[in-house]
């Protein structure tokens, strides 16, 4: 039976607004952490994505600030990507607001002169991709020598994308006594090493999660021909909710989400070469279901978090393995499963053999055109039975 936020300490207030967005009880990271994380401790927590790891730092950090000097950056979140920035700003400025606190998330791609105006004005709590906080920190608008409380938010996923030197930089610039709190899906290697130079005796909480497995997931194996290829994925996508289709470069990108433009499928590409406004909206439109597929590069997809999708397809096959689990765990999140696609040109093929024989997936590559109707429901279709 899980914990209410009234057993765990949490301030009427916050409960109040919690219970506005719907939220009653806590979820496990958030029962473990909240108690030592109110009391002050340093807190390194091992939660996946979607575990509700954002409120387990987020209202401790709040509820704290509440009674410190207003006017001034009091507490900073440190976090890898553009989107996950927007996502963690817009779940905690309500409880910010609640205390008396006001927030703002910066990051790279969006007007920096108006994030400085707004900071002059007077911001306690910060929400920051690393780049964009040391460049404001480089332009004396933000100092966070007297800053009490600091948050790295998937610290291994900074470590994936080259963050951590940054993230230390800044770091290593806070002077005074201040708490800590570090949450990540992994604390080996580097990140152990964060933990060891940075927080202070920490309690350290995990939360059992499963690794997506290749069984959560129904896998298939299509030979394309180039000509034909991008009819393909319209002739899934239209048979589907939503489909989040990765290609390997954001040229390749935009080029396929045109092509389907084309083919009346209505999609649209995600990458770091667009501008904020632009990812955001194509996020908001994909979750809402106003378009279909979701075009995505690895990296920009490190930032999305969309329940129920149906398919993931592979329009050009990942790089490793991993990759292709981490890509195909999006459509089994949340406990749901669903169906992860592989398109194969002939020349491909070698190394897509080499991905299935390391994830022991003995599933035959089938030729097929665009207006097979097995494509239409590819969970249905046993291809075993063909091979």
């Amino acid at each position: 039976m899980s914990k209410t936020f009234v057993e765990l300490g949490v301030a009427p207030v916050v409960i109040d607004t919690l219970q506005a967005a719907g939220i009653e009880k806590a979820f496990p990271i958030q029962e473990m952490t909240i108690p030592d994380a109110l009391s002050g401790r340093d807190v390194c927590g091992k939660a996946k994505t979607g575990s509700g790891k954002t409120l387990a730092f987020g209202i401790p950090t709040v509820q704290a600030m509440a009674a410190e000097e207003k006017g001034r950056v009091g507490g900073v979140i440190l976090v890898p990507t553009r989107e996950l920035a927007t996502q963690v700003f817009s779940e905690l400025e309500p409880l910010a607001e609640a205390m008396g606190l006001r927030s703002l998330a910066v990051y790279g791609g969006a007007d920096i002169d108006k994030q400085i105006a707004k900071l002059k004005k007077g911001i306690e709590l910060i929400v920051a991709t690393p780049g964009r906080m040391i460049d404001l920190m480089d332009r004396g608008v933000i100092d966070v020598a007297q800053v009490n409380h600091v948050v790295i938010d998937e610290a291994d996923r900074m470590a994936d994308m080259g963050f951590l030197p940054q993230v230390e930089w800044i770091l290593r610039r806070v002077e005074g006594e201040h708490q800590t709190l570090l949450f990540s899906a992994t604390l080996d290697g580097a990140i152990d090493g964060l933990v060891t130079r940075y927080q202070n005796d920490p309690v350290r909480h995990e939360v059992e999660s499963k690794e997506v497995t290749v069984d959560e997931m129904v896998h298939r194996f299509v030979g394309v021909h180039e000509m034909d290829r991008k009819k393909v994925v319209a002739t899934i996508v239209n048979s589907a909710n939503r489909t989040m289709v990765f290609c390997n470069t954001k040229r390749a990108c935009d080029r396929l989400a045109n092509d389907l433009a084309k083919l009346d499928v209505s999609a649209q590409a995600i990458h770091g070469d667009l501008r904020q406004r632009q990812r955001e909206k194509a996020l908001r439109d994909f979750s809402t279901g106003k378009i279909h597929a979701l075009v995505a590069t690895d990296v920009a997809a490190r930032g999305i978090h969309v329940d129920d999708v149906d398919i993931v397809l592979h329009f050009d096959p990942p790089e490793d393995h991993k990759t292709y689990l981490h890509r195909s765990g999006r459509t089994a999140r949340a406990g749901g499963s669903g169906v992860a696609v592989t398109l194969v040109l002939w020349n491909q093929e070698l190394e897509v053999k080499r991905i299935q024989k390391r994830l022991a997936l003995d599933i035959p590559i089938v030729e097929m055109f665009s207006n097979d109707v097995r494509l239409k429901d590819l969970a249905a279709w046993d291809p075993t039975a063909e091979a």
